[in-house]
């Protein structure tokens, strides 16, 4: 499982560096500061799809390149980093379903917290 959050975070450094842009030109263009900047770019505040969209103004491109999976970023899935490690094929199984219930939740989370942001009425320029 790859931590989507981070890709991008990733994504969007890799830009700002390559742009020589800074963080709180970041948080400038978001209306935000660069405390909130910094969090959502170390994995511990999430980004928004209004944020994103933004972002990417900010960056001046898609969107899509921002939430590009990476093919050099490692699968990160519990399953694979403890396979080797269990002797059972229950403790296999337990692993997998661990794995999968990691990803529901994680995946709702992230569904309720867009659809607050999205819900909020958007500012007109």
């Amino acid at each position: 499982m790859v931590n989507m959050n981070m890709m991008i975070a990733g994504n969007i450094l890799a830009l700002l560096k390559k742009q020589n842009k800074k963080q709180t030109g970041l948080a400038d263009a978001l209306g935000t500061n660069k405390q909130t900047v910094n969090k959502m770019l170390n994995g511990t505040r999430m980004i928004h799809a209004a944020e994103l969209k933004s972002i990417a103004d900010y960056l001046d491109v898609k969107m899509e390149e921002l939430t590009r999976i990476s093919s050099v970023h490692a699968d990160t899935s519990a399953v694979h980093a403890f396979m080797g490690k269990v002797q059972s094929e229950q403790a296999k199984q337990a692993l997998q379903l661990a794995d999968e219930l990691a990803d529901m939740i994680l995946f709702h989370k992230r569904v309720r917290e867009n659809g607050n942001v999205m819900m909020t009425a958007w500012e007109e320029d």
